[in-house]
């Protein structure tokens, strides 16, 4: 008797705002067809129903996973597909053999079946992708605070005779308190009264960018705590760092290899940099997700200021010839391992 073995499908997409283009590979590499689906909910029916017309799909390659391809990427995690996430094809190759959709399509489901690019997307479909839309809104914020602050400073400087003294020297605090009573109505001279119409409009706006900004961290400290309290327990992890944390390490942390893979992933692995005479030197990752890469900076520099054995560590190593620089990497990577057993698991 002969047993025939349903074949796997390996998939390929191409994401653009309106549509996307898809392509299957059979287990060979063998271009079985490439066709463009609506970007909606439908036309991943549509894909997810011509890509299984071929055979059993193992797995699909996505390019722009945290972009374009998010809702595609949900669709498929959600219906048991396992999504590789494709970085954008090299240029050189492009260069060589030309640039379309359907030639990205297959390129990216080449990627996925060769190897070539083997890291698990990211689901978006827990807490973790709500602190990261939270966060979103809150850089958001605290940019234009930031802005507003800087342009009263400049009003302030500027400002008649009267008024510039009234306002110099104050903190941001006091400033904000101070420009908020002004009374433009309250001035004959024009100059003055619209300095002041403006300050204080900057003013009730800072103070109403301070009220979301305390809404926005409250939020983000609730679905801190509901996904990974044992995180936010640690010596010098709060709120901020253990979002930054979190969004890097996906509402599937379970896609993450090992403790190394998301040292690497935080930019925190230490890179090879031997060469000729010059060997077994190391240098600085400059790669990762930056936001991560910055929330393990913090933390260290908090056990550094605070925790006595951190401190007494850093000491030591500094006198024994190491920057400071070098000593707050290790430090970095020593902090990654720590907190990798704290990511949640499914």
């Amino acid at each position: 008797m002969t047993i025939v073995e349903a074949r796997t499908i390996t998939g390929g997409v191409d994401t653009h705002l309106e549509f996307h283009v898809a392509a299957a590979l059979d287990p060979v590499g063998t271009l079985l067809g490439t066709k463009t689906f609506a970007a909606n909910t439908s036309g991943y029916k549509a894909l997810c129903s011509w890509l299984s017309a071929f055979g059993a799909v193992a797995k699909v390659g996505i390019e722009g996973t945290g972009s374009y391809g998010a809702g595609l990427a949900r669709f498929l995690s959600q219906h048991n597909i396992a999504v590789i996430e494709v970085n954008r094809p090299d240029r050189g190759a492009q260069y060589r053999s030309g640039k379309s959709d359907p030639l990205d399509a297959v390129e990216a489901a080449r990627a996925a079946l060769g190897g070539r690019a083997t890291a698990i997307s990211k689901s978006r479909d827990g807490h973790v992708e709500a602190i990261r839309v939270l966060l979103v809104a809150k850089r958001s914020a605290r940019q234009a605070r930031t802005k507003a602050i800087i342009q009263m400073r400049h009003l302030g400087i500027t400002a008649p005779d009267e008024l510039h003294r009234r306002l110099q020297g104050l903190t941001v605090k006091s400033l904000v308190n101070e420009a908020a009573r002004l009374r433009p109505r309250r001035s004959s001279d024009v100059v003055t009264a619209a300095t002041k119409a403006a300050l204080s409009s900057i003013a009730h706006r800072i103070g109403a960018l301070d009220d979301e900004l305390a809404d926005l961290d409250e939020q983000i400290t609730a679905h801190v705590k509901a996904v990974a309290p044992e995180l936010l327990a640690r010596f010098g992890v709060g709120p901020d760092t253990a979002a930054s944390l979190l969004v890097a390490a996906g509402d599937n942390p379970q896609r993450l290899r090992s403790e190394a893979a998301w040292a690497h992933l935080c930019g925190a692995a230490p890179i090879a940099a031997s060469s000729g005479k010059s060997a077994g030197h190391f240098r600085l990752d400059n790669g990762g997700d930056r936001q991560a890469n910055s929330a393990l900076w913090r933390i260290v520099m908090v056990r550094i200021a605070h925790d006595p054995r951190t401190t007494a560590y850093f000491e030591r190593r500094v006198k024994e010839g190491h920057t400071k620089r070098d000593v707050i990497r290790i430090l970095k990577r020593y902090v990654a391992r720590e907190l990798y057993r704290y990511l949640p698991r499914a």
